[in-house]
């Protein structure tokens, strides 16, 4: 499903059946779901600009469709009596505090810094509104950050031209950590949700939770740009927003064992470092 026609070309041209629709518009949206009659829902719905401007909130288009497109995807599915809903989530909005690597169990950054605290409100609603529908298994996945074909780590990408330019720097001593997964490996873990007869929330994250200061310098070089500055919190935070510098210098990473237990599911990619490489050199 998409909102728009040219999108939906593209998915035909994948040989997939397309259906455009708006989630806002809940009497659409019903019927469109009835009209397709599946078994599964897989809800991926975004609205993610294609480059990132931190002080303009480029999560507040996605925060309301995690809200209100949610309950209004759960609504249709359970018109059209589905049994089960896949549903994406992130897994790097973990309240800074305590261990640096976080299972499922650990508390979302709730009541955090703009535009932090809004996101992790409407993750926790999305993921509020898949445990409690009713008739409908449930699963959540908590995706790392996407790199891959098409996302903006890819070579071509948003934070791949934020690299060439050095524009994308180690803040304060680099000890935020970032969770990352192959665009592949989290197609693989949906599958997998999709075949389990498991239901609950996963991290999908590789193997190897990495500082800023690790994985800024090797996507760099996988990328043949010239290695990143470093700017203090405070100065990241004239730039960026204070919010988006403390977070980066802050962020916790995630761990996939809860996963790769219950799903069988395990990365192709292990460490974003094969990856990088294998993607960009």
């Amino acid at each position: 499903m998409t909102r728009r026609e040219e999108r939906a070309e593209e998915i035909r041209a994948a040989g997939a059946t397309a259906a455009v629709c708006d989630a806002f518009d809940a009497g659409a949206l019903r019927e469109a779901v009835v009209a397709a009659a599946p078994e599964a829902v897989v809800h991926a719905l975004t609205a993610i600009p294609e480059r990132i401007d931190w002080k303009a909130d480029p999560r507040a288009a996605t925060n309301r469709l995690r809200r209100e497109g949610t309950k209004n995807l759960i609504d249709a599915a359970s018109a059209a009596r589905v049994r089960w809903i896949v549903a994406e989530s992130v897994a790097f909005l973990y309240a800074p505090q305590g261990d640096w690597v976080k299972d499922e169990e650990a508390e979302l950054f709730v009541g955090g810094p703009e535009p932090f605290g809004a996101a992790a409100e409407a993750i926790a609603d999305l993921e509020r509104h898949v445990r409690e529908a009713e008739g409908i298994e449930g699963v959540v996945l908590r995706f790392g950050n996407f790199y891959g074909p098409g996302t903006a780590f890819a070579a071509e990408g948003s934070q791949a031209e934020e690299v060439r330019k050095r524009r994308l720097p180690i803040i304060g001593k680099g000890t935020g950590i970032f969770s990352f997964i192959h665009v592949e490996d989290a197609a693989a873990a949906t599958v997998a949700a999709l075949e389990s007869d498991v239901s609950g929330t996963y991290n999908v994250v590789d193997d190897e939770p990495a500082p800023m200061d690790e994985w800024v310098p090797a996507y760099a070089e996988a990328l043949g740009a010239k290695p990143p500055r470093r700017v203090p919190v405070w100065l990241a935070g004239t730039i960026a927003g204070r919010g988006v510098a403390r977070n980066a210098a802050e962020l916790r990473g995630a761990t996939n064992a809860r996963a790769k237990l219950e799903l069988g599911w395990q990365p192709h990619y292990a460490s974003w470092r094969q990856g990088f490489h294998e993607a960009l050199g």
